[in-house]
């Protein structure tokens, strides 16, 4: 009992030191902003935030705006942010060391001057990656990522590591360590997850445009939360060498790494400015694909497929007229739109996506977990996976009428053998040849599908796990998919919602129901969806949407 006490008041002191860095960063924040002030009171920091990316890069080369300007308008205008919403765990000091050397080599990136914010899990040499984890602090990356790597030799600064939920594996912000992030806006809601800290300072405007990673949704949650863009390319289209991952090894349910920001137009130029030889030559199991300028500023109407739901998770009334509006505005617009039929999506999600995340029996997944001080919002999930088989059998064959909880209890539990898992992947092989079978009968250029919406109650991601349906999907099928703001919830949709009974009629539907009330004005998004390595017509299909 002593040596656990000791234990754990170790832990608890690591935690501690962990939050005053935090408090540290923003100080150092604070001073360099004040700084700079008092050394040029006359810049007009508004009119810098104001500025789109692509017009703010522009001006950064042609001299008529300098660096260090940009770069103090955005520190000033993130410490704001994580003020307000704790999105900020680490002002990466020596980005004051790279701006000055910046203006030294006259050597002009993509990106050259342009603050950009980088997702906790994302490696940046001298820093924690710590995914929430007490265990990852105080073990600072050796190098930078190659994605960090690229970024700098564009000429981005990096200048902020962002929240995550602990594990990763959420959809909300919160770990034991930095706490809970809140979407700027509105404070009662979630941000999003897992890169909810990215959500929410870009969201904020408290940076211009950042880097996170996806497994289930961990983009596109966040942009939809907090009404900015994001895209999930192709798994492998963006090195992830030096991304730390929620679960080790897993090849199921593809992870990938991804721009956020305001708008499609600074999307597309992260992706323009990462898709280059240094990427290509820095991680040589990245395709060398460069940025196809041709599809993306092709002006061919489409032929887009969509759906309104997915049958598994029941949209939210705003989500359905998020999708129905966008789908009549691009047909005025003269595209083609052709009605898909999607089937089998619980399948999907508890055998390929659950199932196939967790086929050890989720031993790695709890293993990182071993020795923390707390165990999240994870309880029963625990208890499950820790439980003996016999057991299992039980509350599954108990759990079988409750429909749901039944295959979340089987699927968590039960230890996949290796043959098992070998039959998965080439399940999911043959569902990912008949799903694009299909798009290529009805002769699609892209697709354009729910996004889930608006954003949940702090604290309701955890108990909604079954809801990442829409954006898993796109994961076990590695397709780019992107997520754009379309629509705010207004008092009909609200209206709506009292009739919302979801498809099971079971208590994730009515929590479902619960966690949606209350949010007119909140921003309702769409996805868009392009087969794989099509990130440029996936992007642009964005815009086109965006410009409705």
């Amino acid at each position: 009992l002593l040596l656990r006490w000791r234990r754990r008041r170790g832990l608890w002191r690591k935690v501690k030191e962990a939050r005053q860095r935090q408090e540290r960063s923003l100080v150092q924040m604070e001073m360099a902003v004040r700084r700079f002030r008092e050394q040029l009171p006359s810049v007009n920091m508004i009119s810098i935030l104001s500025l789109p990316l692509p017009e703010l890069s522009k001006k950064l080369r042609d001299g008529s705006l300098s660096p260090e300007h940009v770069f103090y308008a955005y520190v000033g205008k993130a410490l704001q942010i994580a003020t307000e919403t704790n999105c900020i765990t680490e002002y990466l000091q020596e980005s004051e060391t790279q701006l000055q050397k910046a203006k030294m080599t006259g050597k002009l990136g993509l990106l050259y001057g342009v603050p950009v914010s980088i997702k906790d899990s994302i490696d940046c040499q001298g820093h924690d990656s710590t995914l929430g984890f007490i265990k990852n602090l105080n073990k600072p990356a050796a190098e930078d990522s190659v994605v960090v790597q690229v970024l700098r030799r564009q000429g981005a600064i990096p200048f902020v590591k962002t929240n995550v939920p602990q594990s990763l594996i959420s959809y909300d912000c919160k770990n034991l360590i930095f706490g809970q992030t809140f979407n700027p806006l509105l404070y009662t809601r979630s941000p999003g997850g897992s890169s909810g800290g990215e959500g929410a300072l870009v969201g904020g405007g408290g940076s211009i445009l950042g880097f996170g990673t996806d497994v289930g949704g961990s983009l596109r949650f966040p942009a939809a939360f907090c009404g900015i863009c994001a895209l999930k390319p192709t798994g492998n289209r963006l090195s992830k060498k030096g991304i730390i991952s929620g679960v080790l090894g897993q090849k199921a349910v593809v992870a990938a790494v991804g721009p956020m920001a305001k708008d499609v137009e600074s999307l597309a130029l992260g992706m323009r400015a990462l898709l280059c030889e240094d990427m290509f030559n820095l991680d040589s199991t990245v395709p060398p694909l460069p940025f196809n300028e041709e599809v993306y500023s092709s002006t061919q109407p489409l032929r887009i497929g969509y759906y309104e739901t997915d049958f598994f998770t029941m949209p939210s009334p705003a989500m359905r007229r998020a999708v129905r509006e966008t789908k009549q505005l691009l047909e005025d617009a003269g595209h083609t739109l052709v009605p898909f039929e999607l089937t089998n999506v619980d399948y999907v999600i508890f055998n390929f996506c659950v199932r196939g995340m967790f086929a050890d029996g989720a031993t790695s997944f709890l293993k990182m977990f071993k020795g923390e001080l707390e165990k999240s919002s994870m309880g029963l999930f625990f208890w499950l996976a820790k439980s003996p088989n016999w057991l299992k059998s039980v509350l599954s064959w108990i759990a079988k009428p409750f429909h749901l909880l039944m295959p979340f209890i089987g699927f968590v539990s039960f230890f996949s053998t290796v043959d098992e898992v070998w039959s998965l992947h080439h399940e999911i092989e043959e569902f990912c040849h008949q799903f694009i079978a299909q798009w290529k009968k009805l002769n699609l250029d892209v697709m354009l599908c729910p996004m889930l919406g608006p954003a949940l109650g702090i604290g309701y991601p955890g108990k909604l796990s079954v809801a990442v349906s829409y954006t898993m999907l796109y994961n076990a099928l590695d397709f780019p998919a992107g997520v754009v703001p379309v629509t705010m919830v207004t008092d009909k949709d609200e209206e709506e919602l009292k009739g919302y009974q979801g498809y099971f009629r079971d208590w994730w539907d009515r929590t479902l129901a619960k966690a949606f009330r209350g949010s007119v004005g909140l921003p309702v998004a769409v996805q868009c969806v392009a087969l794989p390595w099509q990130e440029e017509l996936c992007l642009r299909f964005m815009k086109e949407v965006e410009t409705l």
